[in-house]
């Protein structure tokens, strides 16, 4: 019987809160050319004289508000989800953990695949919706880790699942206790990239500026449309959930820099809602799988703190899935699925 494995790849975090461990973690975090692209000299330029002199001790603070006492909580939520994943699985498959950056790094984790002797592994990236700087930057590593030291391995990487059914399901049911409470408008606040990424993964891709779905109504664009994606995740939830129209908005968080990104901007609609009459704020998060450094800092402290200060009067930040048994189970189904055709 073939050896088989499952394999759950996230973004990474430092080794701790320290200054040096996130300065090296940034150093490969934003030298990927996926994350910070275009002429490699302005990037090593950016990088090594605008970025790392400056960012790491604001970064290392950011860290120290959410750290647990376990690690950092995008490390910890992930092995909790591991451990939950694998209960579910026959015993003789196994669940690994891998990260793009930072450790277990994608080397590290298929030396292990290799030691233990797997055959064939069903690849998780941990990421709903298609971006250059995200789901393809995970698989293009672990691609080229297996290609160096496990070329005999078979794989296959789940695609992205913005708008499966199943995803859809868990992200309503883990949701629903806050949705069963008073709240004014559920905001859907994703990760954004540069528009420019947009243009060059959809070369005809129009501007964009106004919150509205404008993407060009052709699968094979749609298919790397990261804009498109949010905005129908979004659009599935609210059906799902029952929700009217005006009882949801979407943002786009974590710019970086001073290029133009994708809008509206999260900072921007927190300050802007009060004076629209949105007073009790939810906040979901659903391009992070795992609540992590951007979901429990950006938005649940910083994103609060806007939120309040601009005439708010509660706010919440709806957990990410992290190891929901709604998620768990809809993992499961696609490994067994796999199991079942392998």
């Amino acid at each position: 019987m073939k050896k088989r494995g499952v394999l759950l790849l996230n973004l990474g975090s430092p080794k701790s809160t320290e200054v040096a461990d996130v300065r090296e973690y940034l150093r490969e975090f934003l030298g990927d050319e996926r994350v910070i692209d275009g002429n490699p000299l302005v990037r090593w330029f950016v990088l090594n004289c605008i970025i790392l002199p400056r960012r790491p001790p604001r970064s290392a603070e950011a860290y120290k508000k959410v750290w647990m006492p376990e690690g950092a909580p995008l490390l910890v939520l992930t092995e909790r989800l591991r451990r939950a994943l694998a209960e579910e699985l026959p015993e003789d498959v196994k669940v690994y953990v891998g990260m793009r950056y930072g450790e277990p790094s994608c080397s590290r984790v298929v030396e292990e695949m290799v030691r233990d002797g797997v055959e064939e592994v069903f690849i998780l990236p941990q990421y709903p919706h298609f971006a250059m700087s995200s789901y393809e930057t995970v698989v293009v590593k672990i691609e080229e880790e297996m290609n160096r030291l496990a070329p005999a391995m078979r794989r296959k990487i789940l695609p992205p699942y913005y708008n499966d059914p199943g995803y859809i399901d868990a992200l309503v049911e883990s949701a629903k206790p806050w949705l069963a409470g008073d709240f004014d408008q559920l905001l859907f606040s994703y990760h954004g990239v540069p528009l420019r990424h947009l243009r060059r993964e959809v070369p005809d891709y129009p501007e964009c500026m106004e919150p509205v779905d404008c993407c060009p109504d052709r699968p094979e664009a749609r298919a790397r449309d990261y804009r498109h994606q949010c905005f129908e995740t979004r659009r599935l939830f609210a059906e799902k959930a029952g929700l009217r129209p005006e009882q949801h908005t979407i943002s786009f968080q974590s710019r970086l820099g001073r290029s133009v990104w994708i809008r509206p901007y999260t900072d921007e609609t927190l300050e802007s809602l009060p004076g629209r009459g949105v007073k009790k704020l939810l906040v979901i998060c659903p391009a992070f799988t795992a609540d992590c450094l951007e979901t429990l800092e950006e938005i649940a402290q910083e994103g609060k703190e806007t939120f309040l200060h601009a005439g708010g009067e509660s706010f919440a930040q709806i957990p990410c899935l992290n190891d929901h048994p709604a998620y768990v189970q809809f993992l499961a189904s696609k490994v067994t699925h796999w199991l079942a055709e392998s």
